[in-house]
């Protein structure tokens, strides 16, 4: 048995002792349903874990204060692990029912399975450890917790400013439906902007001719880019929603504000949409005699996977295996496919193994910079229901039962071999970067964020404290206790 193996063995075995902790601590944030930029119970509970294990830990890392990296061992490789534990406004949903029922009425909650990553995160991390300290191995894993990934906000600031740096590979694991990791540009770019109008106010019914209409400005620019849609290269996008059309009809809006997602193919692209929209937000606002100020929130660069270590991933698929799932599990999902009308195909039972490159998704992720400054694979492990769409509020119904707790179970084990394979063997980590180098073809990696921009801190806030105290009563009272 190689030095490798025996690790694993160690990390498998830390895992298996501690299923109970990883599902409440999967179930903890499952509760917590915490937004982006206000994830502040979620961060705590997994950087505490982690510091009471042994890692260093930094919070509020980059301007984030939900955000943290912590740090284990040192000297060479550098190897990372990065993921997100957001929630989705409006979509708490009780786990394990079979239709649209609220734990908190109005309630943002999850569902897609960010809780279950936290989990994922934070247990491959704890076993790596409990792993290197009874093999003896040298080397450094840093663990970087990423707020605000459905606002696609963290990662593009956290490697501008330099806190993936000197890693030398990394792992991004993410829930799915099954175990897939594949490999080249797998989803789109994307830059996050707020275009807002300002003009004059007046009374609308008496003296309109007084006011310049900020409103009429974010209409004029929603019909600009609607004929501009037909011009746009295909694989680009653009949605939008007004974040503040006025107070009210009789008074004409001084302020309003559209916020605008841009997507293309490569961040080229991304660019190229986002600068035609400033131009037609300028002639919105001469048309209306108003003054526009663009904000950019965030731009992210496509995904891509590393082929190396997509590969090395793969074989941990193989080794770990797919969960088994009982009869209930297997009902529970028939039912739920069943009842929002989609392929009633059950739980996946294999796992997907790459035989090309990925296709590319419209859907984008924050850690497509990382992916771009670090060779990464995109890691996705099975503990939601197949065919159902995230957003959804059948997303949220697995998330916090025994489907959801086996993968997870399943997934750190991988992410854990994936890393052990890389500590104990420079070669992994030697063709992952020589790998990375042809992958790029020349492209060099710039960050579309400006230097000076700052994180939007207060993003989320008046929903979670409008909502927290009523799902604070149904925050689970135990605490994770790893062993």
């Amino acid at each position: 048995m190689s030095q490798a193996d025996e690790a694993k063995v160690i990390a498998d075995a830390f895992i298996e002792r501690n299923l109970e902790a990883i599902a409440l601590l999967n179930d903890s944030i499952f509760y917590f349903g915490e937004l982006g930029m206000q994830e502040y119970r979620t961060s705590e509970l997994m950087s505490d874990l982690l510091k009471e294990s042994g890692f260093q830990v930094e919070l509020g890392i980059g301007g984030f204060p939900t955000a943290f990296v912590a740090t284990y061992g040192s000297g060479s490789p550098v190897i990372g692990i990065h993921t997100e534990y957001d929630a989705n406004p409006d979509n708490s949903q009780v786990a394990g029912v079979l239709d649209q029922r609220c734990i908190t009425e109005g309630a943002p909650g999850h569902c897609e399975g960010h809780n279950s990553n936290g989990a994922v995160l934070v247990a491959s991390a704890l076993a790596v450890k409990a792993a290197m300290e009874a093999k003896g191995l040298t080397g450094t894993v840093k663990v970087i917790g990423a707020p605000a990934e459905e606002q696609l906000l963290s990662r593009p600031y956290l490697v501008r400013d330099g806190y993936f740096d000197g890693m030398d590979v990394c792992f991004a694991p993410h829930v799915g439906s099954e175990f897939a990791a594949g490999h080249g540009i797998m989803q789109s770019a994307l830059i996050s902007a707020t275009f807002s109008f300002h003009g004059e106010s007046a009374h609308a019914g008496v003296a309109p001719w007084k006011g310049r209409d900020a409103l009429d400005a974010v209409v004029l620019m929603d019909v600009g880019m609607a004929e501009y849609r037909e011009h746009m290269v295909p694989g680009t996008q653009c949605q939008r929603v007004i974040t503040n059309g006025g107070a009210q009809p009789n008074v004409i809006p001084k302020l309003a504000s559209v916020w605008w997602y841009f997507r293309a193919s490569s961040a080229a692209g991304a660019m190229s949409v986002f600068e035609r929209a400033r131009k037609v937000a300028e002639g919105a606002a001469l048309m209306t005699d108003t003054t526009c100020e663009v904000n950019i929130l965030s731009a992210v660069w496509p995904v891509r996977s590393n082929e190396v270590l997509s590969a090395l991933t793969e074989r941990e698929f193989a080794r770990v295996g797919m969960p088994v799932w009982s009869q209930e599990e297997q009902d529970l999902a028939l039912a739920l496919q069943r009842k929002v009308k989609v392929k009633e195909t059950g739980l996946s039972t294999t796992y997907r193994i790459s035989r090309g490159p990925s296709q590319q998704k419209p859907s984008a992720n924050d850690a497509g910079d990382v992916s771009w400054r670090v060779p990464m694979a995109k890691v996705y492990f099975p503990s939601n229901v197949p065919n159902i769409s995230y957003h959804h509020w059948a997303a949220g119904v697995a998330l916090a039962t025994s489907i959801a707790h086996k993968g997870i179970a399943a997934g750190s084990k991988v992410v854990a071999g994936a890393i052990l394979e890389c500590l104990c063997s420079s070669a992994h980590v030697t063709a992952a970067k020589e790998g990375f180098v042809r992958e790029l073809d020349g492209v060099v990696y710039q960050s579309m964020l400006p230097v000076s921009q700052k994180p939007p801190v207060e993003l989320n806030r008046s929903t979670m404290d409008k909502f927290r105290d009523a799902m604070s009563l149904h925050y689970l009272k135990a605490r994770p206790r790893f062993c």
